[in-house]
């Protein structure tokens, strides 16, 4: 196995001019394999699959991480209108034309997942495999508000150490086995500390895409999509205490799909941080029986 190289940001312009950015893993060794691409939650980074991505270049893998526009290192959208699924579909088409990817295995955690049932069902054949991290084709009306809650509002913060802090302490229940390791780890991949503050890693402005979450409203299921996904192998991963994936749609979506497995990340929520070596170590193992 050759020395692992580090990864590279890739930049590129949308097809409105705004800024992309994506971090380009290349694989340790020649392997001939079908590359990685990773896709984050609604309001995450490509930061945070480096674990899952190091252990898979390692495999002979490269990784193609993305940030979508108004995360990460991406530049932020002047309208939040344009933070919506199918300009982002475009963006992420642009990155893989850009980086001559025709064909991957897919990781997505929960938007990220939508996105890759999304591409499955609209560009067949780019699919060849996926990891679906603590989503489905239903989601659970409470979590989602939930989540309205939280995005896009941060009360000020004087320092890491208190963001720290604050995350074990609102999320530490649904979370009871993340190590205070990864607790500063998965901090860092939120919060960024700049001129004195503590700032999110994406555009407040992303909260308004939950705008529409409401109450008495029921979210809009997504069977169509993941009928797409079933000809191809699946892993799906479910946080134990998630309050977006059911028990229930987690084995609807394994009698629909005759290929999938399923991997349950004990003493974690919505969605499991993949931070954990059992959960890297089981994903890279479903990677590397993939085409």
């Amino acid at each position: 196995m050759g020395s692992r190289q580090e990864p590279i940001s890739r930049f590129i312009r949308a097809s409105d001019g705004l800024r992309l950015h994506a971090l380009d893993y290349p694989a340790a060794a020649a392997s001939g394999r079908p590359p990685v691409v990773c896709l984050p939650g609604l309001a995450r980074s490509a930061d945070d699959f480096d674990p899952i991505a190091r252990a898979l270049q390692e495999d002979g893998r490269r990784v193609l991480a993305l940030d979508y526009r108004g995360r990460g290192r991406s530049d932020w959208d002047t309208d939040w209108r344009r933070y919506d699924f199918d300009v982002e579909q475009q963006d992420i088409s642009a990155q893989l034309a850009d980086a001559r990817v025709a064909q991957a295995v897919f990781i997505g955690t929960s938007r990220g997942g939508l996105h890759t049932m999304r591409i499955a069902a609209r560009r067949p054949g780019v699919v060849l495999a996926a990891v679906l991290n603590d989503i489905g084709p239903k989601i659970e009306h409470a979590g989602l508000l939930r989540i309205k809650r939280y995005v896009g509002k941060l009360p000020p913060i004087p320092s890491m150490r208190e963001a720290i802090a604050l995350m074990r302490m609102t999320a530490g229940v649904d979370f009871s086995s993340v190590s205070a390791q990864e607790w500063e780890a998965y901090a860092r991949l939120t919060f960024v500390e700049k001129d004195g503050k503590v700032l999110l890693r994406y555009d407040p402005e992303l909260s308004h895409t939950l705008d529409s979450i409401k109450p008495d409203v029921a979210p809009e299921e997504h069977w169509d999509d993941f009928a797409a996904l079933t000809g191809v192998p699946i892993l799906a991963v479910r946080g134990a205490n998630s309050d977006i994936l059911s028990p229930e749609v987690f084995d609807e979506m394994a009698r629909r799909a005759p290929r999938l497995e399923q991997v349950l990340v004990e003493g974690q929520g919505h969605a499991p941080l993949l931070l954990d070596q059992p959960t890297i170590s089981r994903i890279a193992a479903f990677v590397r029986t993939c085409p």
